[in-house]
């Protein structure tokens, strides 16, 4: 799966905004009730664990992420380490295109547990809900943004 989005802001400014695990809730839809279970750090590394919680459908999913790679300011790599899916890696890509554009690139590797069952629950409702949260993060990151304290040079 690939997202791209374009915003009127320099690579270095935007790469901070989605390096700061503070921002992830500003991100996330309320509905998902996303929550830290172990406090984050300010700021990423690699090898740095994000531990939080979502809620689907009221169930509670624990999820630990593993940072892999940090480039900045154009890459970062988090790897699901335990969570939802059989295989998630997630590639934040930062290509500044000038006049202070950039483009963000999501680029997710996914498998879904359970084999044919899962592949059922990603036609039913799985990648519906992944196309309404990066959706969602799309509408949301220029309010984000202006909330957001790691913005602010």
């Amino acid at each position: 799966m690939e997202r791209v989005q374009s915003v009127s802001q320099p690579a270095n400014i935007l790469y901070r905004f989605f390096a700061d695990p503070h921002n992830l809730p500003l991100l996330t839809p309320a509905r998902l009730r996303f929550e830290f279970v172990t406090p984050p750090p300010e700021e990423l590394r690699a090898g740095t664990m994000l531990n939080y919680r979502i809620h689907l459908y009221g169930m509670p999913i624990d999820w630990t992420t593993r940072i892999e790679l940090v480039e900045p300011p154009y890459c970062f790599i988090d790897v699901q380490e335990r969570g939802p899916y059989a295989l998630w890696r997630n590639t934040h890509i930062f290509r500044e295109r000038g006049g202070h554009k950039t483009t963000i690139i999501d680029h997710v590797e996914y498998a879904m547990p359970f084999g044919p069952l899962g592949e059922i629950a990603w036609r039913l409702f799985v990648a519906r809900n992944l196309k309404q949260l990066y959706d969602f993060r799309e509408a949301q990151l220029p309010r984000a943004l202006a909330l957001s304290s790691s913005f602010a040079d």
